[in-house]
């Protein structure tokens, strides 16, 4: 770990060596979740997997209410969206003055064309592009991206080549990649050599094979390897898996050899795990939740987005948690925790993201009242069969089942 970085740091990049951050993850990886692991000690924040796709032909606006970088695009059914809600579908949201030079934008893609194509539009405003080449959801790679990609190595290397000449060099920003484990060792040796040669500054590692899930244990034994590889070629290398809080990051960096360690799932329940042991630990879940309503707050966050990280950083047995769950918006969010100073800005911010209590009281009732309607719909349902039987022959309508007629036991 003590030899020199052959590979220089990209001016507007960021080093990931000696670095304790924040995974990507869909949902718990926007933008009030970044401020807030980077809040309580995060080196780096990795934004949620954003398609290409879906930047192409965003638009970038500057946000004067939250003083964020917004790329939006008209929705492909305008006709669709309620007239009190904004027309623009937000795509992804920046804060520059907090966390621009920390933020790294990853990428799900397919090809080097459109990776480019939508690189371009953010690499002004990040730190670095990653590619996503281990997510082993349906949804990433079906569309060839993801953890599909590891089966197409060419591919992936011809991507990241791509992203290094159009994107790296000229925006003098760190391009990077995060893979999983192959197969075998040879395998993933094999790969982690081909990407390290495209010009990459940087390599994660998640130290799990793609059919494996969260709940597996993480494999380590191939972190050294691919550590000793990366030191070589110049590239930084970060190590995610089954990592609960910074002193553990740290500890297993300096045991495998790799430079640096990511935390996913521990930083979802409990974005303070980036603090370190001299600044006290982990936080109460209490403290946690006000801070991130309140930064929720202030960059406007989509309503259903709080809601879910809400869930997740709250206990499932706290009675509290039953109440938020009840919410319909930030007002009643900040009415349950008794955040007295944040009701007027909540009610605000409901106001501009389109949201009405009353409006969703009613659709709430109305659904339960249908809901109700099926469960006490019994006797409707009888009644329906017994018509759709009078239309059936005699022979097959199971009529006088008394115990002259009973069928037959089975002999």
């Amino acid at each position: 770990m003590s030899r020199p970085h052959r590979i220089p740091i990209p001016r507007n990049g960021v080093d990931y060596r000696g670095k304790v951050v924040l995974a990507p993850m869909v949902r718990s990886g926007e933008l009030p979740s970044r401020l807030l692991a980077l809040k309580y000690g995060a080196d780096l924040v990795w934004g949620p997997e954003t398609v290409d796709k879906s930047m192409i032909g965003t638009t970038r606006r500057i946000n004067p209410v939250t003083s964020t970088i917004d790329f939006t695009r008209t929705p492909s059914n305008p006709q669709r969206a309620q007239p009190d809600v904004q027309k623009e579908s937000l795509i992804y949201r920046i804060h520059p003055g907090r966390e621009a030079d920390r933020l790294i934008f990853q990428i799900g893609t397919a090809s080097p064309e459109t990776a480019v194509e939508a690189a371009k539009l953010v690499a002004g405003d990040v730190a670095g592009i990653d590619v996503n080449a281990g997510c082993p959801k349906p949804f990433s790679t079906s569309g060839g991206m993801g953890a599909a990609l590891l089966q197409d190595p060419d591919r992936l290397a011809a991507i990241l080549t791509a992203l290094v000449k159009e994107i790296g060099l000229p925006h003098e920003i760190g391009i990077s990649v995060k893979i999983r484990l192959l197969e075998t060792p040879e395998c993933t040796e094999a790969l982690v050599r081909m990407l390290c040669a495209t010009g990459i500054t940087g390599l994660t590692i998640h130290c799990r094979t793609t059919p494996m899930r969260p709940r597996e244990k993480a494999i380590r034994e191939q972190l050294r390897m691919i550590g000793d590889i990366c030191r070589e070629t110049g590239v930084a290398c970060l190590m995610n898996g089954d990592v609960k809080d910074r002193a553990e990051a740290l500890e297993l960096a300096k045991e495998y050899g790799v430079d640096g360690a990511m935390i996913a799932t521990s930083a979802e329940s409990n974005s303070s795990c980036f603090r370190s042991q001299d600044e006290g630990g982990l936080l109460p879940w209490r403290e946690v939740v006000n801070e991130y309503v309140k930064i929720a707050l202030e960059v406007e966050n989509k309503w259903g987005n709080t809601k879910f990280l809400l869930a997740q950083l709250m206990p499932g047995k706290a009675e509290v948690s039953r109440q938020i769950s009840s919410c319909k918006g930030y007002r009643q969010v900040c009415e349950v925790l008794q955040l007295s100073d944040l009701v007027d800005m909540a009610q605000d911010v409901d106001k501009r993201l389109g949201i009405n209590e009353d409006r969703m009281s009613k659709a709430m009732k109305k659904a339960k009242h249908n809901e109700c309607a099926r469960a006490a719909g019994g006797k409707m349902t009888k009644q329906r069969v017994k018509d759709a039987d009078a239309k059936t022959p005699l022979s097959q309508r199971g009529i006088g089942k008394g115990k002259a007629q009973q069928a037959p036991m089975a002999v």
